[in-house]
Parts: C-alpha cells; structure tokens; sequence
C-alpha cells in the first residue's frame, strides 16, 4: 500500500508524542524541569524494552503482525519502525504521568499542612522545599499557581 494510509500509525505516535511535550512545557514536569535527567530517564525506559522485544522475538514469542497503518520499514529483523516510537512514546508517558502525580501530591500536602507544622526551610522535607519541588523547581519569584 502506497499513501498516507501506511503513515497513519506513526504519525499518530508522533501526535500522541508532541501533546505530550506540550503537556511537559505547560506544567514543567519532565524534558523542561531536567532536560539530562529525563534524557536519561526516557532512554533507559526505551533501551529495556526494546531488548525486552527482541528477546521475545528471538525466543519466537510472537511476530509482529502486517497492517495497512504500519511504514513497513524495519528496524531490526520483526521490529517495525512505529515499534520504537511506541515505546519512546510509553517511557515519556510513563516520565510525565509519574512526574505529574508527584507533584501534585505535593502540592496537596504542602496545602493541607496546617501553619506551623513540621520544620520549615530546614532538609529535604521541610516545607519549603516540597513547596519548591511542587511549583516545578522554579525559583520563588517565577512560581506558577496549579489549577
């Protein structure tokens, strides 16, 4: 099949992938709070299963299927093209979904806290320092209030 139907899956990965770096911009949470360490991060997520793929497909596990959505290139013997984007895909998902979940969970803490509670500004734990790593670790002046 020649056209755009046999780019439809991949493009779609590539959408799925750039709503998700917008989402990363607006709230800062994993490629615009810590650039190298969310590199890191996405990349080592993509490194296991990708060899988790091709172990299963030289056990013969299972074949990746034909589909009219699919570029048909290949990357490695059974391994589509669309397959290294889906899990790029699923390593940041993962990154974002965990980063957005910390962080307001934090934000919920630090508001919950009554006045006075716990050592302020001192550690790790204190509450300025959850109040910090809540706001995206923005400095205080640029502080973003979450809705």
């Amino acid at each position: 099949m020649t056209g755009w139907e046999s780019w439809s899956y991949l493009a779609t990965l590539l959408a799925g992938l750039g709503c998700m770096a917008l989402m990363d911009r607006r709230w800062r949470l994993a490629f615009w709070a810590d650039a190298p360490r969310a590199t890191v991060v996405v990349l080592a997520g993509m490194a296991v299963f990708v060899a988790w793929d091709l172990a299963a497909l030289h056990l013969d596990l299972y074949r990746p299927g034909e589909g009219t959505a699919m570029t048909g290139i290949q990357v490695a013997a059974g391994l589509p093209l669309e397959e290294l984007f889906f899990i790029g895909f699923l390593s940041y998902l993962t990154l974002v979904l965990h980063r957005l979940v910390d962080t307001r969970l934090a934000t919920r803490l630090v508001r919950r806290r009554p006045e006075g509670a716990g050592a302020e500004g001192t550690g790790a734990g204190g509450r300025r320092a959850v109040e910090r790593r809540a706001a995206g670790d923005q400095p205080a002046g640029r502080r973003r209030e979450h809705r």
